[in-house]
């Protein structure tokens, strides 16, 4: 299989850590709010062979940090599904993490509906569905405030947390993820065609085991929920069996 020439945009959305050129099948991986491609790093060391993991870098963060930011979930979904189209040459699986769950669910909803192409899978993880709505206004927060919802959640690295200069540098990309996951209001259309499993945490303060469920109603395909170790980032801690459960999923998948 041919790997597709990358453009000079296409480079700075798409992290390839672990390239698998005559893999089967693409994963692509969508962070939460903060977050950045080389949170899944662990991902794309761990996958079988039979998946290609591409992590989305988004713009205002590491090296593309001087960059504006996007602040709504469907123009970061244009935006993703337009860096992707040269790497539909096969199926694509979606994988996020919070926020990157919604932005994953929008970017599988153009493509079914601008190319016809459905999703090989929809991996959503710590995130209540589209239709689970919640008014959260923590990106109205001050800087000391959203410092201290990120502590809370434990999703980032302690070190960073411990060095302002560092963080005061970074918060207005957080601010600004924490926007466009707060303000999500899907478009009303029609469900998904694709296998759908929802993975959270015992307890995570931002979605129930309800809201989790809630994702059965946004498919036409089959549904699943699994349920980890506490905590809103329990993928970091249970990072083999979040693998082993998708890398299950795309198997069965590959063999039908």
């Amino acid at each position: 299989m041919n790997t597709p020439t990358t453009t000079t945009d296409d480079s700075l959305w798409i992290r390839r850590f672990q390239p698998r050129p005559d893999a089967p099948v693409r994963l692509v991986c969508l962070p939460h709010a903060g977050g950045s491609a080389s949170f899944y790093l662990p991902v794309a060391r761990a996958m079988p062979d039979f998946a290609d993991v591409l992590c989305v870098q988004y713009p205002g963060r590491q090296d593309r940090r001087a960059e504006p930011l996007v602040d709504s979930v469907p123009d970061l979904a244009d935006q993703v599904f337009t860096a992707l189209l040269p790497w539909a040459d096969r199926p694509l699986a979606f994988f996020g993490h919070s926020m990157g769950a919604s932005v994953a669910y929008e970017v599988a909803r153009r493509f079914e509906r601008e190319k016809g192409i459905v999703a090989a899978a929809l991996f959503v993880s710590g995130r209540r569905a589209p239709s689970a709505h919640r008014h959260e206004t923590v990106h109205l927060r001050d800087d000391d405030g959203l410092i201290e919802e990120m502590k809370a959640l434990s999703g980032t690295d302690s070190r960073l947390l411990g060095d302002e200069e560092v963080l005061r540098m970074v918060l207005p990309a957080i601010r600004a993820d924490y926007r466009a996951a707060e303000t999500y209001a899907p478009e009303p259309g029609e469900r998904l065609r694709c296998p759908v499993l929802a993975m959270i945490g015992t307890g995570d303060p931002k979605v129930t085991e309800a809201e989790a469920a809630a994702w059965a109603d946004h498919t036409e395909g089959p549904f699943a929920l699994r349920v980890f170790s506490p905590g809103h980032f329990y993928l970091v801690r249970d990072h083999a069996e979040v693998i082993e459960a998708m890398a299950a999923q795309l198997r069965t998948i590959l063999e039908q």
